[in-house]
């Protein structure tokens, strides 16, 4: 199976998972659970959210639903890799985060990284954060995949 082939059967497990569940953390808890499973060679799979449950108008983003090591509970935008991927709206694949300026290293064991910011009504809400502790393992098919997931994610947020 090649990855298009494997990111559309990945898609259609999520989407048949959350099908009639409403609650958006539930849905995102179990996205986290089935990209752990189903991906090979990652070491955390999960989302950041935009903002605080207190204070709203802070420019960060909050540890959500996620599978793995215990990871850094707040991200300033414009720092790290998903800082980033939030400041420019643009998905990230970071083939070694040890070359990246500003990466935060929550888990040393990290060496590469795909992030996919969400984004509803033109605003990111959240961001996707997969990473790995082998080197250069996504390319541009995973972020294809992951993009089109995020679609999916997308259209349940809102």
């Amino acid at each position: 199976m090649n990855k298009a082939e494997f990111y559309s059967e990945l898609n259609s497990q999520i989407k048949a998972l959350c099908d009639s569940e409403p609650n958006l953390i539930a849905n995102l808890a179990n996205i986290s659970a089935v990209l752990f499973e189903r991906l090979a060679d990652i070491n955390w799979a999960g989302f950041y959210v935009v903002g605080d449950s207190v204070d709203k108008s802070r420019q960060e983003l909050v540890l959500g639903p996620f599978q793995g090591r215990a990871a850094c509970v707040r991200i300033p935008f414009g720092r790290g890799v998903c800082g980033t991927a939030v400041s420019t709206q643009q998905s990230m694949l970071v083939e070694d985060v040890h070359d990246f300026d500003g990466h935060i290293a929550c888990d040393a064991a990290s060496r590469s990284e795909v992030v996919v910011p969400i984004v509803v009504n033109d605003v990111v809400v959240a961001v996707l954060d997969i990473d790995s502790p082998i080197e250069s393992r996504f390319d541009k098919d995973d972020q294809v995949g992951l993009e089109s997931l995020v679609t999916f994610i997308e259209e349940i947020w809102a």
